[in-house]
């Protein structure tokens, strides 16, 4: 298995494995909770590989088992790995810690130490507050992946809201597709030697802190970060091998976040507003905001049909590090009700600057009580010849997973 952050991701997977080892070792009776999933994916692309070494169609396997535990005093352990192999891509083929935790409470706070994984925000397109973890790009475009990031979390618990502080040591490298892989610029992602705005590299210190608190129809966060920015800007460079290459720069910015949600009757809005500091060329500011409205019992049936549109805007140009920076989005969310859970969410998104258009459906469906089915098409048309994101036109692709839960 290649290591995709030097040795840390190796290391993480002997310190799982051996910390779990112990406190069996240490409690042979202690009573574990299993649950998680193996999964089959299959990816077949449109269009025919631009490079060499690339595929038309890509083929892994997935184990995400989640073990957790309730100790007598209270305290709760959690122990999430992650595991894929990529037939295609070698880069793709990676372990991930998700989450190693333990989590000791009382009635007004909590503490949590070790790795794990925090979602912040609401919106449905871009999760622009979702700033403590690192995506996982080779699982995904749409950001939702996220590797385990190490931390320890203290949570203050009043009735005026809930305070989180972060406290996060070590900073976990975007990953990004290797030679073989699609979904990837011309020019490869050179992982291994990233560059920092630090002296002290992955072991800068980050801060972070977020209030939140629930008003009768409106949910409120307001976050603030201050450390090794997760979203790479490229500098170009050149491998040991003489090949030009892309390498990450990760800087050190100050970020100040909004996120609300307000639901009335059959809405939903949605609002998300960033603003950071200490960016190169210059600082910027970015908000999506947008609704959803259910049509609930339509045919007169039991089925559901959410509308949603919403739309995005992010002040950066030259640094080209997003695909939305002045888009609309328009879709649906058609849920069925029933006992396999069964729903499909379509997105179309246009950009008001240029002609660029893109699209998604996501469906999936329980077959029984152990295997769910999902199906997934995406796509980009339209791009002009000038877009950062050109490489991208002709990658649109499919994906059927079958997964097991246990």
């Amino acid at each position: 298995m290649e290591s995709l952050d030097g040795g840390a991701q190796l290391y993480l997977c002997r310190l799982a494995c051996g910390l779990l080892l112990n406190l069996i070792w240490v409690s042979p009776s202690l009573a574990l909770d299993l649950l998680g999933f193996v999964e089959g994916e299959a990816r077949p692309f449109f269009t025919s590989s631009d490079f060499p070494g690339q595929k038309d169609h890509t083929v892994s396997l997935a184990f995400h088992p989640e073990i957790s535990h309730q100790f007598d005093d209270g305290t709760q352990f959690y122990f999430i790995p992650f595991y894929r192999y990529d037939h295609a891509d070698s880069d793709r083929t990676h372990f991930d810690l998700r989450e190693l935790d333990f989590i000791f409470s009382e009635s007004f706070w909590s503490v949590r130490v070790g790795v794990r994984k925090v979602f912040w925000g609401v919106t449905e397109t871009v999760h622009l507050v979702d700033i403590v973890n690192q995506t996982d790009f080779l699982e995904g475009l749409d950001g939702e992946d996220k590797l385990g990031q190490p931390m320890a979390n203290a949570a203050l618990i009043t009735d005026w809201g809930t305070v989180d502080f972060f406290v996060l040591p070590f900073f976990r490298e975007r990953t990004f597709p290797g030679r073989g892989g699609r979904l990837r610029p011309p020019l490869l992602v050179d992982s291994d030697n990233p560059h920092y705005d630090s002296a002290a590299e992955e072991w800068h210190t980050d801060f972070a802190v977020r209030y939140f608190q629930n008003i009768g129809k409106w949910d409120i966060g307001l976050s603030a970060f201050t450390g090794t920015g997760r979203e790479p800007t490229f500098d170009f460079g050149v491998s040991p091998s003489g090949e030009p290459v892309l390498i990450p720069f990760y800087e050190q910015i100050h970020q100040v976040g909004l996120d609300i949600l307000y639901i009335y009757a059959n809405w939903i809005w949605k609002l998300e507003v960033i603003q950071r500091w200490d960016m190169r060329p210059e600082d910027f500011y970015a908000t999506t905001f947008g609704y959803e409205y259910t049509f609930s019992g339509v045919f007169g049936t039991g089925m559901d049909i959410g509308v949603l549109t919403e739309w995005s805007y992010d002040e950066r140009r030259e640094l080209a590090t997003t695909l939305f920076q002045n888009d609309l989005t328009f879709g649906f969310r058609w849920g069925w009700n029933d006992i396999n859970g069964t729903q499909i969410l379509f997105a179309f998104i246009q950009d008001l600057e240029d002609p660029s258009k893109a699209f998604f459906i996501e469906a999936s469906s329980r077959l029984d009580e152990h295997w769910r089915l999902s199906v997934e098409l995406r796509g980009i048309m339209s791009q002009p010849d000038d877009d950062p994101f050109i490489f991208l036109r002709d990658e649109d692709f499919g994906q059927i997973t079958l997964a097991y839960h246990f």
